[in-house]
């Protein structure tokens, strides 16, 4: 029905999306790029200069996300197409992608302050089998109907953390398989709300909830219930954030322009702003008249230039005063 009636507002909720997901993704592996070159990577298709391996990996997820939110018939699932999006994810990086691990991994927290090691994965000679089992056996759980398809996409995911296939990416990698199978099981809400900075702002919480269904899970004697109450929480929680966004930018019809910008900015918008994203949020209102509306506020003290993220041109970010 929205794709139908509200095509253009879907397209901006879809861009904001697309550069909120690949930014909160690699955030959660403390892989942060500035907020100004974020914009610039996110754009695909332009040969760039990349400054650290920061941004190598930003543009890698970009990538590898981009790919799966486009493909009109997503890929089954096989142990080659999960390497595939672990070789995307460090295509732009000197460390090779697409190998399953050599040497064993652990999965540690500071959250005390100091390292400790909450699991073990199965050792490196054990997860080649491990993870052609798990794909076989997701494959025949859904094709037999076995239970919910958003169940059998949580069991796979925490099996896949569990096993820990890779060296480096393996949440990253959970994430963008996490997008990819509940699209291809119909969940269209992740084009246009962003699992991964649901994610992010409640991390806590994801680790917590996968450190306890891990325990027990080499005898098979752990429970997937706290994982799956975080994850089909996080999954109901966006299709709530969607339909407040859709009412909300659907309650400015009938408005002059000018009136529009204004209502988005006060009550809608992210409390600091750019223009460009102000553009994708209200299709088929000029630059002229957003710069106008703006510059009232401004003078009625409801908006400020925020001199942090820039005050000057095209990365002018706009901030909204309590």
């Amino acid at each position: 029905m929205f794709r139908d009636q509200l095509p253009e507002l879907l397209r901006a909720l879809a861009d904001e999306t697309r550069v909120a997901s690949i930014t909160a993704s690699n955030a959660i592996e403390g892989v942060t790029v500035d907020a100004k070159r974020a914009e610039v990577l996110a754009t695909p298709g332009v040969e760039r200069r990349f400054r650290n391996r920061n941004e190598r990996e930003f543009a890698g997820y970009r990538d590898a996300i981009d790919e799966i939110m486009r493909a009109e018939d997503l890929e089954p699932i096989s142990l080659p197409y999960v390497l595939h999006l672990h070789r995307l994810l460090f295509r732009y990086t000197d460390e090779p992608g697409g190998e399953l691990k050599t040497e064993s991994n652990q999965i540690g927290s500071y959250e005390r302050g100091h390292l400790e090691i909450v699991f073990e994965p199965p050792p490196p000679n054990r997860t080649d089998g491990l993870l052609r089992g798990l794909v076989e056996g997701y494959q025949s759980a859904m094709r037999d109907d076995l239970a919910h398809p958003v169940l059998l996409i949580g069991a796979f995911i925490l099996d896949l953390l569990a096993i820990h296939p890779v060296k480096d990416g393996n949440g990253r990698l959970a994430r963008l398989l996490t997008t990819h199978l509940l699209l291809q099981r119909g969940y269209g809400v992740m084009r246009f709300v962003s699992i991964e900075r649901r994610i992010f702002d409640t991390k806590w919480g994801y680790y917590a909830a996968l450190r306890e269904s891990q325990v027990g899970w080499h005898q098979s004697e752990h429970t997937i219930w706290p994982w799956l109450t975080y994850l089909v929480g996080i999954l109901s929680e966006a299709y709530d954030d969607f339909e407040a966004r859709i009412s909300a930018r659907r309650g400015l019809a009938g408005m002059s322009k000018q009136a529009r910008v204004r209502e988005y900015l006060l009550r809608h918008a992210a409390p600091t702003i750019r223009m460009r994203e102000i553009r994708r949020a209200l299709p088929g209102i000029s630059d002229p008249t957003i710069r106008l509306v703006l510059s009232q506020m401004r003078d009625e003290g409801l908006v400020e230039l925020d001199p942090e993220l820039g005050s000057r041109g095209r990365q002018a970010a706009w901030r909204r005063i309590t």
